[in-house]
């Protein structure tokens, strides 16, 4: 147990540690892409069925991701930030839920680590279009 929760917690404490000074000083995920009207549906439909996407707002992982969805989508993801230092940060549900890395995904109570296309996320979750 105390194998898993050392390498989270550095983890989660990489903004102090890391210098982060090319993100000036925001604490969330800023998305610029436009949406389209399927990734729209597609994010709606996640949030509905309970699908989850854990991230850090100073992840490239996590923005790449995010960038997929485009702004509007974005807006209707169920997001839990991990970050201790981000805005509205969950941290402890994240180490209860033992997110190893970000962006985590839960499907049916799954945990599935790294960037997942849209398509992957919808054969994933069964959602047609």
């Amino acid at each position: 147990m105390k194998r898993l929760l050392i390498p989270l917690l550095v983890l989660l404490t990489l903004p102090i540690v890391v210098d982060s000074s090319h993100l000036k000083n925001q604490r969330e995920l800023i998305v610029t892409t436009e949406s389209t009207r399927e990734s729209i549906e597609l994010a709606k439909y996640l949030k509905d069925n309970g699908v989850v996407k854990y991230s850090a707002y100073w992840c490239p992982n996590c923005l790449n991701q995010s960038e997929l969805f485009g702004k509007q989508a974005y807006k209707e993801l169920n997001v839990v930030e991990c970050a201790r230092d981000g805005i509205n940060s969950q941290t402890q549900l994240c180490i209860d839920k033992r997110i190893k890395g970000f962006p985590t995904w839960e499907i049916n109570g799954k945990l599935i680590l790294g960037v997942l296309s849209l398509k992957e996320l919808s054969k994933l979750t069964g959602f047609k279009n």
